[in-house]
C-alpha cells in the first residue's frame, strides 16, 4: 500500500513586476508544501488564463498592472459565477484604507502587504496556506482581512 501524494496547490500570480515575481517564486520554494506557480503578467493575461483552463487553488492579484487593473479583475471575477469558489489574495505595495476597503468590498479573501524580505513572504504564504480554501471560502471581517508581516 503506497503512500498518497497530495496535488500541489495551484497558484496563480497575477503580477507584472518581474522582481516582484522573482521574489514570490523563491518563497514559494522555501515552503514545505508542494506549489505549482504560474504568472500572469497583466489583467488580460490572468482573465485569459481563468477562462481557458480549470482555475487555479488560489489567486494572489495586485493592483497595479497594465492592460487591466487588479481592481477591474476582482470585479469582473466576482461577477462571473464560476469564481465562487476562487479564493482572491490581493498582493499589493498600496496600503491605503481605500484600496483595502475596496478589496473587501468587492469580494477579495485576503489583501496582503508586499514583504520586504523573502522569510516574510515565506511566513505569511505559510498563514495563507494553512487555510483549508478547497472546503472553506474564508471572508474574514475588514478587522482580520489585512496581512502584513
Amino acid at each position: 500500500m503506497g503512500v498518497a501524494v497530495k496535488d500541489p496547490t495551484h497558484i496563480l500570480l497575477a503580477e507584472d513586476d518581474d522582481d516582484d515575481f522573482f521574489i514570490f517564486s523563491l518563497a514559494i520554494k522555501e515552503l514545505s508544501v508542494r506549489v505549482m506557480l504560474t504568472r500572469a503578467e497583466n489583467g488580460d493575461i490572468l482573465m485569459k488564463l481563468l477562462d481557458e483552463s480549470p482555475h487555479p487553488d488560489l489567486l494572489f492579484l495586485d493592483l497595479l498592472m497594465p492592460c487591466k487593473d487588479g481592481r477591474t479583475c476582482i470585479k469582473e471575477i466576482r461577477a462571473n459565477a464560476k469564481y465562487d469558489t476562487l479564493p482572491i489574495i490581493v498582493y499589493s505595495s498600496m496600503r491605503d484604507m481605500h484600496n483595502i476597503q475596496f478589496c473587501y468590498r468587492e469580494g477579495g479573501n485576503l489583501y496582503v502587504f508586499k514583504p520586504s524580505s523573502i522569510p516574510e513572504l515565506k511566513d505569511i504564504l505559510e498563514r495563507i496556506l494553512s487555510v483549508d480554501w478547497k472546503n472553506l471560502m474564508y471572508y474574514p471581517p475588514l478587522s482580520g482581512f489585512v496581512i502584513s508581516a
